[in-house]
């Protein structure tokens, strides 16, 4: 009998399959099939890590499904700019918002070239509203905020919901990502509100410490921040009930037997 010969993988221009992405080990993580040997590979090692990181994944996205159906319901934010989307996962963002308001628009931004591709084939809108994704960097806010399509799209005189999930953990702490968050912040209107989710080492320091050098032996850049490090990103916003808190207990729609099972801070901003 002869042996099975391995299928080359294959990737849009632009990917490197050799070095391992943060949105593909997430899309790994969720069971998503845009992903590489490499990327699988520091997944399992992560897993390995924090057998609960596939839940974790999990929680951040109902985040994002909560945050935008009360942002849009209870706070009236009719336009989101979603900076580090990821590759995307139904329902995105924009379905949840536009399930409550038709016109709602969306901006999504990331860097990697295999997320513009299903983002064209994915992020469709309704016909009232818009939904758009630009190429732009975090580490570079001015190249999100002077984008000719993102000025066509939000409205940056009205209040703007800006999400940050799982994103912020990708800048070193020597690359200053306070700067960063600050810019997008200062570009925001009054009204407008700011959701970060972040990992953090302070429900499970060991698990969280092994999984992070495990990304770093892999050559990527994860940063897990204590609570007072994730707050500072907010500013001088005043968050929203109940606070900055783990991921699964922002919002519940049902109670939560161990929040800190999920191994994320998270809140919501609002903009004096």
């Amino acid at each position: 009998m002869g042996e099975d010969i391995p299928v080359p993988e294959v990737a849009p221009p632009g990917v490197n399959i050799n070095v391992p992405h943060s949105a593909r080990i997430y899309d790994y993580w969720l069971g998503g099939k845009d992903n590489f040997a490499v990327d699988r590979a520091v997944g399992d090692a992560m897993i390995k890590a924090i057998p609960g990181m596939r839940y974790m994944a999990a929680e951040n996205r109902k985040f994002v499904h909560r945050v935008a159906r009360d942002l849009v319901a209870t706070e009236q934010i009719h336009q989101f700019l979603d900076v580090g989307t990821g590759i995307p996962t139904r329902p995105n963002l924009h379905e949840i918002a536009q399930r409550t308001e038709p016109g709602a628009r969306v901006v999504y931004v990331d860097n990697d070239p295999i997320v513009l591709v299903h983002a064209r084939a994915l992020m469709i809108s309704t016909d009232q509203g818009r939904s758009e994704y630009i190429s732009a960097d975090l580490r570079a806010p001015e190249s999100i905020l002077n984008d000719k399509v993102l000025r066509d799209t939000l409205d940056l005189g009205r209040p703007v919901g800006l999400t940050l999930i799982a994103i912020l953990m990708l800048i070193a702490d020597e690359d200053d990502p306070w700067s960063k968050v600050d810019a997008l912040r200062d570009a925001m209107p009054s009204g407008s509100l700011l959701a970060i989710t972040h990992p953090t080492a302070d429900f499970a320091p060991d698990e969280v410490n092994e999984a992070v050098a495990a990304a770093t032996s892999a050559g990527m850049t994860l940063v897990a921040r204590p609570e007072a490090d994730i707050r500072r990103f907010f500013g001088d916003w005043e968050l929203l009930e109940p606070g900055l808190v783990p991921v699964s207990n922002w919002r519940p729609d049902e109670p939560v037997d161990n929040p800190q099972a999920a191994y994320y801070w998270a809140g919501v901003a609002r903009k004096p």
